[in-house]
């Protein structure tokens, strides 16, 4: 049977770019954003880009401000960036517990795909997909726990998070970190795995 490969909205695929930038860096904090260019760049008309630039800005990553257009969020606080990783945390940690008996053989092969993505990513010192490739697995976790409620809660804060992420891990601390919260879950013993979580989530 021939795979079928996914289709992603020229939207998302815009949307997925432009967070990649701001996450790199390639588009630093309080950069203004300018619809024509970005229409002109991803071959769009300019419809498309302030849909996404509206999106972006409700998940945090931008801000709009009466006559002066759309920029780049500005790098949160020291003690903005705590009460983040606090919050973080309490979501997490809920979706940990809520997964106790749910997740099947299928979730870990796509959570171990997720994990593969993120050796790679370190092999190859894309630390862009690195961050992505973090950021799918815990996603993956909350959405299996809560759905697009959960997520849309959740979302908001690691973006902002990862604007400003300063923790230096070495890569098998990295990946052995989420692995540990895997084989946690997949064993179904939720005490470890929120172990596990807080021990990654710092």
């Amino acid at each position: 049977m021939k795979e079928t490969k996914k289709i992603i909205p020229v939207r998302d695929q815009i949307a997925d770019q432009i967070r990649s930038d701001i996450i790199a860096g390639d588009m630093p904090p309080n950069a203004k954003l300018n619809e024509v260019a970005l229409a002109e760049r991803f071959g769009v008309s300019r419809g498309p880009v302030r849909d996404v630039l509206l999106q972006l800005t409700k998940e945090g990553l931008l801000v709009a401000k009466n006559n002066c257009g759309v920029s780049v969020n500005s790098v949160l606080s020291p003690e903005l960036q705590e009460l983040m990783i606090d919050i973080r945390t309490k979501i997490e940690l809920h979706a940990v517990k809520s997964l106790k008996g749910k997740l099947q053989e299928a979730d870990f092969a796509e959570i171990d795909a997720i994990l593969d993505r993120l050796q790679d990513a370190f092999d190859n010192e894309d630390y862009t997909e690195v961050t992505k490739a973090d950021m799918d697995f815990h996603r993956y976790l909350v959405m299996k726990a809560g759905g697009e409620e959960l997520v849309n809660l959740w979302q908001p804060i690691i973006l902002r998070m990862r604007m400003n992420y300063k923790r230096i891990t070495k890569p098998v601390d990295c990946v052995n970190e989420h692995r540990a919260i895997s084989d946690a879950l997949r064993k179904d013993n939720i005490r470890e795995a929120t172990a596990a979580l807080k021990a990654n989530i710092r």
